[in-house]
């Protein structure tokens, strides 16, 4: 088994926080620091250790899946620097070693997933899957044809021109408007560099649906595990991967 895939499968990191720890040379194989993320282990024979702690990389966790609302001004890492609230304070106890699947803004709110599944994360996050994470944003100012077609389109950032959103306006009021935005991918600040290359400032994010799942009736700060039709939802996407 690769590596990065071991790591991953025992609920430590995606694979690719699995690729950078191994690259900072977090990871040992039989006492040896190792830094390519491709090398095979034998089963039964190479002792795997990440940051010091051996790590059982043969017998996989059972998969665990959870939904949780993000507030606003909390981290979506487990641990932060800066000693801002993070969403590790959030989860149950019952809750298993779990990482996020990619991340909201600081100042955003809504849904966000935890596993211990690096496949499944990848499935999740990586755009070619299209798993469609949909939110409601507060704009300032009124979007015109011009700017939703270049949206729509694919905009521009940082050089390069992204994958095509779907927009659609809700309402306006005053200045404000507020609008549904469908991504299939995410860079850091998607929405907000996404809009400000038209114009607009956001003032509001909120995800509220990835994939299947949606946060219905969940109130800030609560979370709940996924079911066993939401999780073989997210796993069949290689089966229909784009």
């Amino acid at each position: 088994m690769r590596i990065n895939k071991a790591i991953a499968l025992a609920g430590l990191a995606s694979r690719r926080e699995a690729d950078r720890l191994i690259l900072q040379g977090e990871v040992r194989v039989n006492g040896e620091p190792v830094r390519e993320p491709g090398l095979l282990l034998r089963p039964g024979e190479d002792r795997l250790e990440v940051s010091g702690r051996l790590v059982s990389w043969e017998a996989a966790p059972e998969t665990e899946v959870w939904a949780l609302y993000k507030p606003k001004n909390v981290v979506s890492t487990l641990k932060d620097p800066q000693g801002r609230p993070s969403i590790a304070q959030l989860l149950p106890r019952s809750a298993g070693r779990l990482f996020p699947v990619g991340r909201l803004d600081y100042d955003a709110e809504g849904l966000i997933l935890l596993t211990n599944d690096g496949a499944l994360a990848h499935r999740v996050a990586h755009p070619s899957f299209g798993v469609e994470k949909v939110y409601l944003v507060k704009l300032k100012g009124v979007l015109s044809r011009q700017s939703l077609g270049t949206l729509r389109s694919g905009p521009v950032l940082a050089g390069k021109r992204r994958q095509g959103m779907r927009v659609e306006i809700l309402h306006t009021r005053n200045d404000k408007t507020w609008v549904e935005a469908t991504l299939r991918e995410g860079t850091n600040h998607h929405l907000k560099k996404a809009f400000s290359s038209v114009g607009h400032r956001v003032l509001k994010i909120k995800r509220y649906r990835i994939g299947p799942v949606e946060l219905g009736d969940m109130k800030p700060g609560e979370a709940r595990r996924l079911g066993g039709a939401e999780i073989a939802w997210m796993m069949a996407r290689e089966a229909r991967r784009k």
